[in-house]
Parts: structure tokens; C-alpha cells; sequence
């Protein structure tokens, strides 16, 4: 990647105050489906039929190549990736997370939460969507039952954007957070101690 300026970084944290968002160049972002991506400058769409007055951000995924272009005011959720502290935080917590799970039966009703859950990437509701679908898919072994292909897709969908993002604000690789959480909670993510009763 080309080296930038320090005049450039200037622009483009002015760009960003002026635009009233809090993101500047450098920072790491949530990003939609997409993920966590670094924010690599903020400034016109360099297309041919863009009049140059409405000011992009131009993201690079952390994990896949290629690069995101969304304009500052786009209505696709963006959001600063969460602090380390509230990454611990949120590990030494996971036992005690709300359960989330359809409350409705039936696919469709389960493809819709699971849907909202991955599109909200919020990472305690993830947590705890892996948590369910891992308990679920262990009691269909158990038992000789057939595992939903529809759980494993979402399944997968909130692994990659839990683990990505605690990975990146934990200077860690994406696959090895599963044992940093095995290090507090052996059984992850199948099994967990049931949350203390209140007195």
C-alpha cells in the first residue's frame, strides 16, 4: 500500500469532523457484513461519474483482500470495533449472557432472528448465538439427529464477526479465539457453567 502524507492523515481527520462522524483514518471500524475494516481515508469516490462532493470512506477489510468504498453518511451500520478492556470484559461475562434463541418455532422464524442477530453485530448477542446454535448442534449428535445447515451458515456468520473483532482489538489471529475463551471457560462453546443463582 502507498505511503500517505502527513498532510494527507491531516485532511483526512478534517474531513471526517466535518463530516460528523467520529472515524478517522487509521481507526478500526465495524463495517455491515463486512466486518472489521481500517479505515484508510476518507475524501471523493474517484469515480468518473461522481461530481467529487460527497466524501467516502474508503475501508480495507482485515480479513480478505479488496477494499470498501461507502459514503460518510451511509445508513449501513458502522461502528468503532470495541475496546480491549470491553473484550475481556466481555469474555470473563460470557456465562452470565442472556440466551439468544428464537422465541417463535419454526425455520423461518429462526432464520429471521438469526438473520437480525449477524446484521445488529453486537458482540455479547453474538456470543450468545454461538453459544445456542453449539448447544444445539451437540444435542442433534447426541442423538442422532440430522444438524440445520441453516444454523451452521449463521453459525459460521457470527463466529467470523465475533472472533474478527475480538481479534483485532486483542492483537490476536481470528482462530485463536476460541482458546483465548477456553482459557476462562473449558467447555466453550458447547458447554458453560450455569450463571450463579441470585440470594
Amino acid at each position: 500500500m502507498r505511503e500517505r502524507t502527513a498532510a494527507q492523515n491531516g485532511m483526512d481527520s478534517v474531513l471526517c469532523k466535518e463530516s460528523d462522524k467520529m472515524f478517522a483514518a487509521g481507526d478500526l471500524v465495524v463495517y455491515g457484513g463486512e466486518g472489521v475494516c481500517r479505515v484508510e481515508s476518507i475524501g471523493p469516490s474517484g469515480l468518473a461519474y461522481d461530481d467529487g462532493t460527497r466524501l467516502y470512506y474508503h475501508l480495507t477489510p482485515l480479513y480478505r483482500s479488496g477494499t470498501v468504498m461507502t459514503p460518510v453518511d451511509t445508513g449501513v451500520l458502522m461502528r468503532s470495533v470495541i475496546t480491549r478492556e470491553e473484550a475481556l470484559a466481555l469474555i470473563a461475562s460470557i456465562p452470565s449472557l442472556p440466551p439468544c434463541k428464537p422465541e417463535q418455532p419454526g425455520i423461518r422464524a429462526a432464520k429471521d432472528f438469526y438473520h437480525q442477530v449477524v446484521m445488529r453485530c453486537q458482540c455479547g448477542e453474538l456470543a450468545a448465538m454461538i453459544h445456542n446454535v453449539c448447544r444445539k448442534r451437540a444435542w442433534a449428535l447426541r442423538h442422532g439427529k440430522k444438524v440445520s445447515q441453516m444454523d451452521e451458515r449463521y453459525l459460521k456468520r457470527a463466529e467470523d464477526q465475533l472472533y474478527g473483532e475480538l481479534a483485532a482489538v486483542l492483537g490476536l489471529e481470528r482462530g485463536g479465539v476460541a482458546d483465548l475463551i477456553r482459557q476462562s471457560w473449558p467447555g466453550w462453546p458447547e458447554k458453560l457453567p450455569e450463571p450463579a443463582a441470585e440470594a
